[in-house]
């Protein structure tokens, strides 16, 4: 992996060369999942972050974030309503990447807007979370989908529901039935766990990077917003995943020696990413 020639700035450079990823998520109760993905996008270097969340809770995250911007859509009791695609689709046009699914509830209203966006919009996107969910009722949608550089990020319940296979079976095959379906759909698959695997048609790798005490709420959230962060400046989805997966994984080592296994939280492998970047740059270059 080599960060040098994408991730390295420039001295006569503005936010705008650096991509803007919109994150589409969050509803009542599961607001922190949008914020952590924000906060972890800009500190991977994207330019700017825009979060579209429903327009009701717009204020917690005004109140919650700093560096990231709001778009407010249309919402019913909390969740974001399908009714929201068409200032969507328009916002879109001025993005690099769109990032769907953190903390977006399993209403109903906000799967069928969710699968309208994969199926409609040319992006390039990472789905996670509730996204995943959404799309496990019709897999077609990929076949039909605009968009060329998807990166999927299941965890292994996630997965089980997508290709419909008990999760024992899963642990049995991993690398198999991630490896099928990447080339099936023609897409970029991390199967979050022990030994991520990330798969995109003929190649597959296993990270070695991490450690158990990155079983807590919301490290997902901040995964989705690191590959999202490298698409957007100039990665392709293979390249953006396995990156990203490595260097989440890194930055959760690092933290975990200072925090210990069972008080890593997700907040801490975003604050712990600067250090994580240093030492990969360290290894790369001195190595």
């Amino acid at each position: 992996m080599d960060l040098s020639s994408k991730l390295r700035r420039k001295t006569d450079t503005h936010k705008g060369d650096y991509g803007h990823v919109l994150i589409v998520g969050g509803s009542s109760g599961l607001t922190g999942a949008v914020c952590l993905a924000g906060r972890s996008c800009l500190k991977s270097g994207a330019g700017l972050v825009t979060a579209g969340v429903p327009e009701s809770l717009n204020t917690i995250f005004e109140t919650k974030l700093t560096e990231v911007m709001t778009l407010c859509l249309p919402c019913e009791r909390g969740c974001l309503s399908q009714s929201a695609f068409p200032l969507l689709s328009k916002f879109i046009e001025k993005i690099d990447v769109l990032v769907l699914g953190p903390g977006a509830s399993l209403s109903k209203t906000t799967q069928v807007l969710m699968r309208k966006i994969i199926s409609q919009i040319n992006k390039p996107m990472v789905i996670d979370a509730d996204a995943i969910t959404a799309l496990s009722f019709d897999l077609s949608i990929l076949d039909k989908r605009k968009a060329k550089d998807i990166v999927l990020t299941p965890h292994l319940g996630e997965f089980s529901r997508l290709i419909k296979k008990d999760k024992q079976v899963i642990k049995k095959k991993r690398k198999e039935l991630v490896k099928n379906f990447s080339i099936r759909y023609n897409l970029s698959l991390v199967l979050k766990g022990h030994r991520t695997l990330i798969s995109s048609a003929n190649k597959l790798i296993e990270n070695k990077t991490g450690n158990p005490g990155m079983a807590t709420a919301g490290m997902g959230d901040v995964l989705s917003g690191i590959i999202a962060a490298f698409i957007a400046q100039g990665f392709n989805a293979h390249e953006a995943a396995k990156t990203a997966v490595y260097l989440h994984g890194l930055a959760a080592d690092l933290a975990v020696k200072d925090k210990t296994e069972n008080c890593l939280i997700a907040s801490d492998v975003i604050d712990y990413l600067p250090k994580a970047f240093k030492a990969f740059y360290k290894k790369r270059y001195q190595g």
